[in-house]
């Protein structure tokens, strides 16, 4: 514990640095750090190659780890946008003069010191930091073992940033990945005002299970498409092939894609091709079993139950053929993880149903769940898509790394 508990008393005493900083100095270090990173690619690729080679090719988290030229560009571009937004800390939210004179104001602050534990994603180091160094927190970073040369390197890079801006590089700190301290630090109360967890349901449901910090959780995706009997059915086959395989390991990629009967035999002779052609496993309900192998589709399972309500981050998904639109809202409803959830159709009145009913952190007509993201929706970057209900919903991201402080003034008010 000494080691981690070391880690924590730094992080504590860092609130002061990043505190007092300005907006606009805030807003240099992250143009700083985008400098850095873009000018050196070549080692964060060669350091990323350590943990690549670790991970065989059929691992479906490999594509999670990769950082190539194209990612690294994204993540300078992220640190450039979240520089460019508005600091979410000091803004006044509420202010009042009461009758005895005391001037109240309620205004938004950091919230002080962010854990987040993730798996196999290094480019949730860099989102991490960039929001906190923004929102004037302090973060803990715990990546998993998979990603440790990455991580290892890049914290490297922000703390050397910190240093140059005259900042305690204590601000971001990576904390070991071995599981013998992840207790410690879901436990660590006294240090860490907020843990959010970022990964697979199983790391989520151990993190709500253990955690004394209080949890944000950012939840796994499962994520229905409905297309429902009025949709066209080109666009809709286009938008299920789009959420399943434009990046299957993601959590806003499609898990299920459910039917109307009305429409499955066509809906799915010109779906089937296109998922053949990315070798797409589909486990099937009987009755679209029967339409898929009817055309020969190759990669075919008939479902399990469990094969329904499950985040596959893989090329696989489920197919369910449904009476209509109220049985694909039970469905949904019985199996969603309320991450991101789609319908497809021309029927605007049954749309704005789906759209109102279906209780998800997003909801889409006629689009791809892939769409589901921080920086897509113009939020700079993110922490992670929250999935319940408390202080965060959807991509959680600068705005919600802050919390409220009510600021009195008085000249000798005393209360009778």
């Amino acid at each position: 514990m000494e080691t981690i508990e070391n880690q924590l008393i730094n992080a504590k005493k860092a609130r002061y640095s990043i505190a007092s900083l300005s907006d606009a100095g805030k807003q240099e270090v992250l143009l700083r750090l985008a400098a850095l990173i873009s000018g050196k690619s070549t080692e964060i690729i060669a350091e990323n190659l350590k943990d690549l080679q670790k991970m065989p090719d059929t691992d479906p988290k490999k594509d999670r780890l990769l950082l190539n030229e194209a990612r690294i560009l994204a993540l300078v571009q992220g640190l450039k946008d979240v520089a460019a937004l508005p600091d979410p800390t000091n803004q006044v939210i509420s202010e009042r003069t009461m009758e005895n004179g005391l001037f109240i104001q309620k205004k938004t602050v950091a919230i002080g010191v962010v854990g987040v534990i993730y798996e196999s994603r290094p480019n949730v180091t860099i989102d991490v930091a960039s929001l906190c160094i923004r929102s004037g927190n302090v973060c803990l970073l715990r990546g998993g073992q998979d990603a440790y040369h990455t991580n290892l390197f890049l914290v490297s890079l922000i703390q050397q940033v910190l240093k140059e801006s005259g900042l305690d590089p204590n601000v971001v700190q990576q904390l070991p990945a071995e599981r013998k301290y992840i207790l410690d630090i879901l436990q660590a109360e006294k240090y860490i005002d907020v843990i959010i967890p970022r990964g697979s349901n199983e790391l989520i449901e151990f993190v709500r299970k253990n955690a004394l910090v209080p949890v944000i959780e950012t939840g796994a995706g499962v994520c229905h498409t409905y297309i429902e009997k009025t949709a066209r059915l080109q666009t809709g086959a286009e938008i299920v092939v789009n959420a399943k395989v434009s990046r299957p390991s993601v959590c806003n990629a499609l898990d299920t894609v459910l039917v109307d009967e009305e429409i499955a035999g066509d809906f799915l002779e010109i779906l089937s091709p296109l998922l053949a052609a990315h070798q797409v496993e589909i486990f099937a309900d009987e009755q679209a079993f029967h339409l898929l192998e009817k055309s020969g589709y190759p990669h075919l399972v008939l479902a399990a139950a469990e094969d329904f309500g499950r985040e596959f981050l893989d090329y696989k998904c489920s197919v369910k053929v449904v009476k209509n639109t109220a049985d694909a809202l039970n469905h949904i409803a019985d199996f969603s993880s309320k991450h991101s959830e789609a319908i497809v159709t021309e029927d605007s009145l049954l749309a704005t149903r789906f759209l109102e009913e279906v209780d998800a952190a997003v909801v889409y007509w006629n689009a791809s769940t892939r769409f589901t993201d921080g920086q897509v929706f113009g939020l700079g970057a993110e922490i992670g898509i929250s999935t319940q209900k408390l202080h965060a919903r959807g991509p959680f991201a600068l705005e919600k790394l802050v919390t409220e402080k009510w600021v009195v003034r008085g000249d000798g008010q005393i209360r009778n």
